[in-house]
């Protein structure tokens, strides 16, 4: 049992299924709204959150781990990126929610292409 698989899986679950997809994170729509606008804001919050919970079953079934590490953190740049810009102000840590972003981001990287060869996935 990889408990850091299960873990990464956990943040993508909590952040898609409660703060997306069951809206009790009111912030992530509102930065939804300002990035993509407020008129489907609900909705494309809501599917964001779906492909989040996705993201976590792909984490948690193990398959093509390389490409999924890189899936996110490709993802949680881009996201982190637009967020920093456009709405800083409604990041819980405002531009500093950057920096956690990257150590998620290395922590992936880590998980996937650094642990020496032998250990378990």
């Amino acid at each position: 049992m990889d408990a850091l698989r299960y873990f990464i899986a956990l943040v993508w679950l909590v952040n898609g299924l409660f703060c997306k997809l069951l809206m009790l994170v009111p912030r992530h729509a509102a930065i939804v709204a300002r990035i993509l606008g407020p008129t489907h804001a609900g909705l494309l919050t809501r599917l964001i959150g779906l492909a989040e919970i996705g993201m976590a079953l792909w984490v948690v079934s193990g398959r093509y781990r390389r490409w999924g590490a890189l899936t996110q953190i490709v993802l949680i740049l881009s996201m982190n990126a637009l967020e920093a810009w456009l709405a800083p102000d409604l990041l819980l840590w405002g531009r500093a929610n950057a920096g956690f972003a990257v150590l998620f981001c290395l922590l992936i990287y880590w998980h996937t292409f650094g642990r020496p060869r032998g250990a378990p996935p």
